[in-house]
């Protein structure tokens, strides 16, 4: 069985989300925080052996006090980002152990990631070393400059990037390290860099990213009809070298 570490993204600035008490992935919902929801789905899985999560260093003091309790007995890491995703990304990479086969990224802010989704993505980077969620673009286009259209772009053949991004460990590896500070807004679009082509596996609207309020509230809604993950109070990786 091949073996799986997941890195969180939970270290952007929320600037749209706001909310003067919460960033957006540690917010209520439905009666626990949003990043809890999403490491939940991976932590109910025999394959993943590594949870990483990656907070901003200015909220790591918070989150040690709200979230303690949870990372210890489920055996997460924390790790604090950098400047751009890239970057904490980056970070956590460096700390995935070297015998995990595959590294999985997904944003903390998407908490609505049903299982069968993880699965099929999972299963596809394990036949193709790299595979994205993603959905495809339904609706018409507008490049704008200011508050003018200056063009209607064609959908045809344009898809919506999701997480989980899924990559042969090695692979991510040469990625980053080939990365020379470029801007990248996902993993995916470094494993291009090296030449490696990414598979697309359909995800599904409802895998939505929360960066509104409203986002919120659709997803309380969206998890009332998703079976919940099983999960036992001790994850088998807690309380394991992952903190030293």
């Amino acid at each position: 069985m091949a073996t799986y570490a997941v890195i969180l993204a939970a270290a952007g600035k929320s600037s749209r989300f706001r909310d003067p008490m919460y960033k957006k992935p540690f917010a209520i919902l439905g009666g626990k925080a949003v990043w809890l929801h999403s490491a939940e789905r991976f932590l109910s899985r025999d394959d993943v052996k590594q949870m990483i999560i990656v907070v901003s260093p200015d909220d790591r003091e918070e989150f040690d006090r709200k979230f303690s309790a949870n990372v210890t007995i489920l055996g997460i890491q924390v790790i604090e980002g950098g400047a751009e995703r890239a970057d904490s990304v980056g970070k956590a990479l460096a700390r995935v152990k070297p015998d995990i086969d595959y590294v999985c990224v997904h944003d903390a802010a998407r908490p609505c990631i049903a299982s069968e989704w993880i699965e099929n993505v999972f299963a596809a980077a394990e036949r193709t070393g790299a595979a994205m969620l993603g959905i495809p673009v339904n609706g018409t286009l507008k490049r704008v400059s200011g508050e003018i259209i200056t063009e209607t772009v064609a959908r045809e053949g344009l898809w919506e990037a999701q997480t989980p991004q899924v990559f042969r460990r090695d692979l991510l590896l040469e990625a980053y390290a080939k990365r020379d500070e470029f801007p990248a807004t996902d993993d995916a679009q470094l494993v291009e860099r090296v030449g490696h082509p990414v598979t697309v596996v359909r995800g599904s609207p409802i895998n939505l990213k929360i960066t509104t309020k409203e986002d919120l509230r659709l997803a309380e809604q969206a998890l009332k009809a998703m079976p919940k993950p099983k999960l036992d109070r001790f994850h088998p990786f807690a309380g394991d070298d992952m903190w030293k």
